[in-house]
This record gives structure tokens, sequence and C-alpha cells, in this order.
């Protein structure tokens, strides 16, 4: 009999409930989280600690709110890229705090960015600094339905 092969993502019902857990408060403690899950503080540090060697769990954060802190101005910005510059464009990308993600997509252009600026002038100078990488398309966002969430892995109850 052949034995079941190892699936590196299998994760169980109190795996999924820790996730979710993390992700509505980063801060939980094992403590919080083991009296939800019904296992020892120990064991949840443990499972927590497996979640990362495994890759599942990369870090934890803090959400800000960008509008709070004057950042009044978000744009998702296409880009056209002339891929013997993408280095160089990477490079550049990476340095830019302004941009919260940068992504290679299909369609007409090559690149999506989400960015946060401070007013329209900063937004229309770093879409200047775009141009020698290739065209560009901005959309502002007027307002969002649906922000951020909160968890992007619901429990599994």
């Amino acid at each position: 009999m052949r034995e079941r092969p190892v699936v590196i993502n299998e994760l169980d019902t109190i795996d999924y409930q820790i996730i979710y857990m993390l992700q509505k408060n980063a801060r939980a403690s094992a403590k919080e989280i083991s009296d939800r899950v019904l296992l020892s503080s120990t064991a949840v540090a443990a499972r927590i600690d497996r979640l990362m060697q495994r890759g599942i769990i990369t870090g934890f954060t803090v959400r800000l709110n960008a509008g709070n802190l004057g950042y009044k101005v978000r744009a998702f910005i296409s880009q056209k890229l002339d891929w013997q510059q993408k280095e160089a464009f990477y490079s550049m990308i990476q340095d830019t705090p302004n941009v919260m993600g940068c992504h290679s997509v299909t369609g007409e252009y090559d690149i999506l960015m989400e960015t946060i600026f401070r007013d329209t002038v900063e937004l229309d100078a770093f879409i200047g600094s775009l141009q020698p990488f290739g065209p560009t398309k901005t959309r502002i966002v007027f307002s969002s339905a649906v922000d951020y969430r909160e968890e992007y892995i619901r429990a599994m109850e």
C-alpha cells in the first residue's frame, strides 16, 4: 500500500482558526487563541511557529489609515514596460515608498501599481518619473466599496 504523499500546505480546522484570529488581531496572545481553539497556549505557539516555518504566516503587520497620515490621493497606475528596462524599473519602484503594490499583469499594460500620495502634485511628479519606462494610464480612487479586508481566510467552523 502506498503512503499518502506529504502535502506541504495541508491545514486542519484549528490551523485555520488560528490564522483567522491572527488576521483579525495580529497582537492576539497565544492564551487568547488557546481559549478559542481549546488547546494549550504552548500548543498554539507551536502551531504558529510551524505555520511560520512553512511560509504560511510570513509576518505580522500594522494596518494604517493613509488618509489620516496625510496621504489623501490613492491611484492605480498601469504601465507599459520596455522589458529591457525591467531591472531599472523594479529597482526604482522598490525604492519608492508611495508604491503600495506592484504587479505584472495581463492585458494592454504590463504592470499595475497601487500608490498613495499626499496630493496630485506628488502623483504627477511620480507619473513623470515613470515616462522613460513607457506609457502609463492612471486612475484616481474616489471611494472604495471594499477596502482591504481584515481577513483573507475565514475560520472553518
